[in-house]
């Protein structure tokens, strides 16, 4: 698959954080060469995503979601529509497997199967409102828990901070399609 260029909106964030980038930032980075700072900087990342991770499962745990159902919803969000067998192939699962993954989704409203115009024993699965606003929930409690530990950071940092995220956001966007599961992993 060929990676489409970024979006707009993607792009246009990436120049507003590219436009913060003044002398404090880039002398903030230029510190940063000591191995121990790195080091540093390394474990607090980790002890991060471990805060992140963990404010993760206890969210699936409060909704009774499973990880592979929680990007099932994430693959269909961005898709718009598809089949089991797309949705399969994104989520790097059997057709079977997934379609049982459908079901469950399907009994709790999540999702929603409608027949094929051209095959009618194809079905197209399509995200609820319900499912909409159950992503919405997770990613508003993932920013927030994000945020609340990257304000108290100097500006200089939180700048830092925003560039790498806007970095690796733009960088997933153009990987659209390969988000769940690359090819080459």
């Amino acid at each position: 698959m060929i990676p489409k260029r970024p979006t707009k909106p993607a792009r246009t964030i990436a120049r507003i954080f590219e436009a913060d980038l003044s002398a404090p930032v880039v002398a903030a980075g230029l510190r940063t060469g000591n191995p121990r700072e790195i080091s540093q900087r390394v474990a607090m990342g980790r002890a991060l995503w471990r805060e992140l991770v963990v404010g993760f499962a206890s969210q699936l745990g409060e909704q009774r979601l499973g990880f592979t159902q929680l990007a099932a919803l994430y693959v269909l969000a961005d898709s718009g529509t598809t089949t089991v067998s797309d949705l399969a192939d994104a989520l790097g699962r059997s057709p079977s497997a997934t379609s049982r993954l459908v079901d469950g989704l399907v009994r709790r409203r999540l999702v929603e199967r409608h027949p094929e115009a051209e095959d009618r024993r194809q079905r197209s699965l399509v995200l609820t409102q319900r499912g909409q606003a159950l992503l919405r929930s997770f990613d508003r409690a993932r920013a927030d828990q994000f945020l609340s530990a990257v304000r108290p950071l100097p500006p200089a940092e939180r700048a830092l901070v925003a560039m790498g995220v806007a970095a690796l956001a733009t960088h997933a966007i153009s990987r659209r399609g390969r988000l769940i599961r690359s090819p080459h992993s």
